[in-house]
């Protein structure tokens, strides 16, 4: 988690552009209850709960964490690429470019 809150510090302080993002609400909605599981699965650790249970506990909050990047991404490209795109602006496709690369690892 440590590399992700990097990342995002990076991405805040370095960002020049500036736009209301479409799916806010759905965003930290979805976070809300990523970070009610993952203390939900930390409870199930404390417990000693079979280790297969905390597995699959930790592989749907995985997919929920993707689906969050999925829906960042999908409005950074409708929005933040298209506007670079139409203003020439190269950087904003490398940092897309660089963001991918961290996210996928």
């Amino acid at each position: 988690m440590g590399d992700v809150k990097g990342v995002i510090a990076t991405m805040k302080y370095t960002s020049k552009h500036e736009h209301k993002h479409q799916d806010t609400k759905k965003i930290i909605d979805r976070m809300s209850r990523a970070i009610g599981h993952m203390e939900s699965i930390k409870r199930m650790v404390q417990d000693g709960r079979d280790c297969s249970e905390i597995l699959i506990q930790l592989s749907a909050v995985r997919s929920a964490i993707n689906n969050v990047g999925k829906i960042i991404l999908q409005d950074h490209i409708n929005n933040c690429v298209v506007d670079a795109v139409e203003t020439g602006d190269k950087k904003v496709l490398e940092d897309l470019n660089s963001a991918i690369d961290k996210f996928l690892k």
